[in-house]
């Protein structure tokens, strides 16, 4: 039986921010282990995210680069870091709407305040297993993609 989402889930996509494509890998497998009803996307560092969510530089044509649903976001990367982007996607007024969950390896008490006060909507410490990558990612299936209503859908 299909999930009642499954056909309007197909356009929305899902872009992750890390500067590990060993990271972007693991999780496009996980993704995918989890059935996740999104198009993931990868940006290497903040800046490229800037561009990528505003359609700037390389990333202007949006059949090809779709806005996301949701944004997974690492804290550290070259050149601008997740702090920082989080706080200017929401001093953005086309972006801050726009659904960011920071997931990081960081753990720290300090990182998880900063976040929540740039406006994160949630903040997920990258697991070291597999098994429990997979189990993140079926989490985000069913609160992002199946139970939350995203802005413009």
């Amino acid at each position: 039986m299909v999930p009642k989402m499954a056909h309007a889930a197909k356009s929305l996509s899902l872009l992750i921010a890390d500067d590990d494509e060993n990271d972007y890998v693991l999780l496009n497998c996980a993704a995918r282990r989890a059935q996740l009803p999104a198009q993931l996307c990868w940006v290497k560092d903040g800046l490229e995210l800037l561009e990528y969510l505003r359609g700037e530089g390389g990333y202007r044509d949006s059949a090809s680069y779709p806005q996301p649903a949701l944004v997974l976001l690492d804290l550290n990367m070259p050149r601008k870091n997740g702090q920082d982007t989080l706080r200017e996607i929401r001093r953005d007024a086309g972006l801050r709407s726009l659904p960011v969950v920071i997931f990081t390896t960081s753990k720290s008490a300090d990182d998880i305040q900063l976040s929540y006060e740039a406006g994160a909507n949630s903040f997920i410490t990258k697991p070291p297993e597999f098994q429990r990558l997979v189990e993140i990612m079926e989490v985000l299936k069913r609160y992002w993609f199946e139970t939350a209503t995203l802005p413009g859908n």
